[in-house]
């Protein structure tokens, strides 16, 4: 059974709000609160507190951290089992080369879908809105912002913008006050600094926790004493109102860890897999009506598979299916250059025309009229840009007649654009896409076959602009 992980991310634009002491504390308590439930945290800073906090031994160089998990090592493979039971992934100084993988806001959101990790992820972040910080945000089922004072309030906004243009749900996003100093009292309706963070941030539109932590001698004397450890309140602060404080924040996210039914995780990984296999049902739909047989030499692929090295497909889409390489540049060496392979030129001719059409898209628009037919031939680079035109005369084409020279474009013509009692379909034309030979089937997977729809919307204006 495929297992999600339920996401905390703890962020804040702003240092020294106690974010990450919120972090490291709430994997611990969910930890004591409830032995059975996996618990597992990383950072994307690099201060390299939770490392401290819970390694049993001292660490290796070569020991998986975060930047492994996000460079794609498995999660099975960097989760460490740290102090008092709580699962750490190692801190790394090294992430600023993983941001161009990161350009998608969902990035994480699939590692941890797919990463194997259960219970709940606490992820600390950088103060800043990196690609990282973003990523870390979309995939959160909770978000905390802690607020100490209004310069950390103010950077909020932020936050709030990011989902707004994203267009996704605020309703992860909660404040937290932190760092209260509960000496600190105003005249007038807001009492205490907690009260007045509370109200501006209810007016803001923001929702904000109940629960506060509040300003602790005793809890800053944990991450700062002479041996250099960093010790949790859990342990070494019990008697403090900090520790009631972390109790009740902690109740308050097993509540939304049970009641959610699916993390976020879970959705976007489902919708993933829907999407995909709405891919492959569009990909075996491309695969069905394609013609059986190279349109100018007869042959059959069963028979003779290889050297499938053009795609081709008519305006309408009614006759679609593969060219055998040798087949296509033969019939534009006849008829671009008016040779036969017979001409002392022509193999010259033909390695010519091979090249450049394995590197280009072939329109084919045929202009039947009353006293001649001519083909208006065009070439176009897999940008859309027109690299080539040229008008090719066919003489007895309309007659159904063969000259010797033009005989496998008549073929081609005919079978792909045929309509009633043997005619052309008016305004019809056809394009030849080059194909990878040993997997062309591959032109119609979801990316690549993007490309040849948007060509043919483009070839559709130009033979609007050209008739």
């Amino acid at each position: 059974m495929h297992v999600y992980p339920y996401t905390i991310t703890i962020s804040s634009e702003k240092g020294g709000v106690g974010k990450t002491t919120l972090a490291t504390n709430l994997a611990i308590y969910l930890k004591a609160m409830r032995e059975d439930l996996p618990v597992t945290i990383l950072s994307f800073d690099n201060h390299f507190t939770i490392d401290k906090m819970f390694e049993l031994q001292k660490r290796e160089d070569d020991t998986p951290d975060v930047h492994a998990l996000l460079m794609g090592a498995k999660a099975s493979e960097v989760v460490q089992v740290g102090q008092y039971g709580v699962g750490y992934i190692r801190s790394s100084t090294e992430l600023g080369d993983i941001h161009e993988r990161f350009k998608g806001p969902m990035t994480l959101t699939r590692m941890l879908a797919e990463s194997g990790i259960s219970g709940v992820v606490i992820i600390d972040t950088r103060p800043d809105l990196n690609i990282l910080t973003q990523n870390a945000l979309y995939a959160a089922d909770r978000v905390l912002i802690p607020v100490k004072d209004l310069p950390s309030l103010e950077n909020c906004k932020n936050i709030f913008a990011l989902f707004d243009q994203r267009g996704i749900d605020k309703k992860s996003l909660a404040l937290i006050p932190c760092l209260i100093d509960s000496r600190i009292k105003f005249d007038g309706i807001f009492k205490d600094q907690k009260t007045l963070l509370r109200a501006i941030a209810v007016n803001r539109g923001y929702r904000c926790l109940d629960s506060y932590i509040s300003k602790s001698p005793k809890v800053e004397s944990l991450n700062t004493n002479p041996d250099g450890k960093i010790y949790p309140i859990l342990t070494h602060a019990r008697g403090t109102e900090v520790h009631s404080q972390f109790m009740e924040i902690t109740r308050d996210l097993l509540r939304s860890v049970d009641a959610t039914k699916e993390t976020r995780a879970c959705l976007y990984h489902t919708w993933l897999l829907e999407k995909e296999a709405g891919k492959k049902e569009s990909y075996l739909a491309r695969l069905e009506g394609l013609a059986e047989r190279c349109l100018i030499c007869g042959a059959l692929f069963t028979e003779h598979p290889e050297d499938r090295s053009f795609y081709f497909e008519t305006s309408d889409r009614s006759a679609r299916g593969f060219l055998h390489g040798n087949c296509v540049s033969n019939m534009l060496c006849s008829a671009l250059y008016g040779l036969q392979e017979n001409d002392a030129t022509f193999d010259s001719a033909r390695a010519l025309v091979a090249e450049k059409i394995t590197r280009s898209v072939s329109l084919l628009l045929p202009r039947i009229g009353f006293e001649a037919s001519r083909l208006d031939y065009r070439q176009f680079s897999m940008v859309g840009e027109q690299l080539l035109q040229k008008n090719v005369e066919m003489p007895g084409f309309d007659a159904g007649e063969f000259n010797g020279v033009h005989n496998r474009l008549y073929l081609l013509l005919n079978e792909a654009l045929a309509g009633f009692e043997g005619a052309l379909r008016k305004e019809s034309w056809l394009s030849v896409y080059p194909v990878d030979p040993a997997n062309p089937e591959a032109v119609l997977h979801e990316d690549a076959y993007k490309i040849i729809h948007r060509l043919q919307k483009l070839f559709a204006e130009v033979v609007r602009q050209a008739i």
